[in-house]
């Protein structure tokens, strides 16, 4: 059924239907947009329910129908009665206004709502005009009613490149207190989602500015003030360069898995003595353990935290791949190879630490991607007539090295 006759059947049940929400934003936005919400106002559940029985009721603490693959949600408002994101009371019901739905929202881009019948734009907050201004606003007060809307802040922030006021800045860091209570699966929702936006720093620019970048994203906080030489880093400290190169990243690969191993390369420089600042020697063994424990506890998905753990290990040693021996160079392709990250994703990692190659600077990626194919087990087994085994790993990495060692003469 057509969205306009599902309007036209809840008008004529004495209701109206609104697109709402991001849907609303992004369409005057003029970007695509796959999720698109619907605001029932004028009746209730049970009443929606008679009039669509086909529709599937989602929601638990408020009235929410699944109905021909769109959301429908009873208007409704809320009344927080605990700390978190969670504890609210929720009055919903056909005498709830469309303002009283809307003004119970964020931020003010995301409170318009457009009658699905007449086109007409609802729009009690300003929030046409701060897309026009690019900027994000919290509606009122209550924006500090859940801490989620944190993040989400940093995230629209990042997603959409708009800047955010300096008061909504300071309810931000009021809620630092609160952050705490929240899941980190929540949390790593939000990040997940800045980390595929085209410029992720802005999501840990914005924390850094509410001064709450150290509540969830302790490692990265470590990073601010970290400094290095600045021969080789006019950008500053390692905060900077890791931003730096995150962004990079984002020019480079859509795989949020090598993004993540560029955000945390690095790590270990958080961990260094500031007595040893510029330098930061051995902060690649240091920042293994680093990723570790960040991961775990903002329970990233292993396949992340396995690519990040060989960035943090190997970036360095891909950085000067054209100073190793023969040797050493297939030791650290055929690891890199064989890991979640792989000799593509470390390549990346690499060329955005670095910034720019120089002419003496090897591309580990090709010459390791012509080696392995070169050398195989197939052809090193049948020149020796060797079975699968050590003898023929021992062998294999023999004929690697003597093809490096013709590479590099």
């Amino acid at each position: 059924m057509e969205i306009k006759e599902i309007a036209k059947k809840i008008s004529g049940a004495g209701g109206r239907l609104y697109l709402v929400g991001g849907a609303v934003r992004d369409k005057l936005l003029k970007r695509s947009n796959y999720d698109e919400d619907y605001c029932v106002v004028g009746l209730n559940g049970l009443e929606f329910n008679k009039l669509f029985p086909e529709a599937k009721l989602d929601g638990k603490a408020f009235p929410v129908f699944r109905l021909y693959g769109r959301e429908f949600a009873i208007a409704r408002k809320e009344k927080k009665i605990g700390v978190g994101h969670k504890e609210f009371e929720i009055i919903s019901g056909k005498e709830i206004t469309l303002k009283e739905d809307l003004e119970r929202r964020d931020v003010t881009i995301n409170a318009m709502a457009e009658d699905v019948l007449s086109g007409e734009l609802f729009d009690y907050f300003d929030g046409k005009r701060d897309l026009e201004r690019r900027v994000i606003r919290a509606i009122g007060e209550h924006f500090k009613e859940d801490p989620l809307r944190v993040y989400r802040v940093a995230r629209f922030s990042s997603s959409l490149k708009f800047n955010v006021d300096s008061n909504t800045i300071n309810m931000m860091h009021e809620l630092k207190s609160e952050l705490k209570y929240l899941s980190v699966e929540r949390v790593f929702a939000e990040f997940e989602k800045a980390l595929n936006s085209d410029k992720p720093s802005i999501f840990f620019d914005v924390l850094k500015e509410a001064e709450v970048l150290d509540v969830h994203f302790m490692p990265i906080y470590k990073l601010i003030g970290a400094l290095q030489p600045e021969k080789y880093h006019p950008e500053g400290d390692a905060y900077n360069h890791t931003m730096i190169a995150l962004d990079k990243s984002c020019y480079m690969t859509n795989d949020l898995k090598i993004r993540f191993s560029v955000l945390v390369h690095d790590l270990g420089k958080g961990e260094t003595p500031r007595e040893k600042y510029p330098h930061h020697y051995g902060h690649e063994e240091r920042g293994v353990e680093v990723v570790r424990r960040f991961c775990d506890y903002l329970k990233i998905p292993t396949a992340w935290k396995k690519c990040g753990i060989t960035a943090a290990r190997e970036h360095m040693r891909g950085g000067i791949f054209n100073k190793m021996k023969p040797s050493k160079r297939v030791e650290f392709i055929e690891r890199v190879d064989k890991s979640y990250l792989g000799l593509e994703g470390l390549q990346i990692v690499v060329d955005c630490d670095k910034g720019e190659r120089t002419e003496n600077d090897l591309n580990f990626l090709s010459i390791g991607k012509e080696c392995l194919s070169y050398v195989t087990a197939e052809k090193v087994a049948k020149k020796y007539d060797l079975k699968p085994g050590i003898a023929l790993g021992k062998k294999l990495h023999e004929e690697r090295v003597t093809w490096m060692k013709k590479l590099t003469k």
